[in-house]
């Protein structure tokens, strides 16, 4: 099986700026504040530059243990930025990797567009299964609507 690509765009009533700096600036420490599943986020090598790895662990009894994730690009000036997850106690024998590539871009509205675009690559002829790969996406939005409506709550909060 070949690399399953899956592209979102989604709309947020937060703007570029601030959505950028809580999901690839500051996610180290606002994750496990605001989401309960999430124990913690540690840097394994690097500082948060490119190149930096780092890992999300969650608190026992929930599905998932642990996710590592490499930062490849950040561009803060135009709100993009590709990386990828790694490592994953769910990825068994099926899953290379997955690499991702977010950009935010200014609403008229005052919020922004979030256009993502996930590349899921398998091991070897591995056959990813449609529930495996729906998991792994869920988790996504769930962070993805924490840190918004966190944002939306607290509007100071990286203004």
């Amino acid at each position: 099986m070949g690399i399953v690509t899956f592209n979102e765009e989604l709309h947020c009533p937060v703007s570029a700026k601030r959505m950028f700096h809580a999901l690839f600036e500051d996610d180290h420490n606002l994750i496990p504040k605001i989401m309960p599943n999430v124990k913690s986020v540690d840097f394994i090598s690097g500082d948060g530059s490119p190149g930096s790895i780092n890992q999300v662990n969650f608190v026992d009894g929930h599905p998932v243990k642990f996710v590592k994730h490499r930062l490849d690009k950040r561009d803060a000036a135009n709100y993009e930025c590709n990386y990828t997850v790694i490592e994953s106690d769910t990825f068994g024998d099926k899953v290379e990797c997955v690499a991702n590539e977010v950009k935010f871009e200014d609403a008229p509205d005052g919020g922004c567009i979030c256009k993502i675009k996930s590349c899921v690559h398998p091991k070897g002829d591995a056959v990813l299964d449609e529930e495996h790969l729906k998991a792994g996406h869920g988790g996504y939005m769930a962070k993805y609507k924490a840190v918004t409506d966190y944002l939306v709550a607290n509007p100071d909060v990286y203004a």
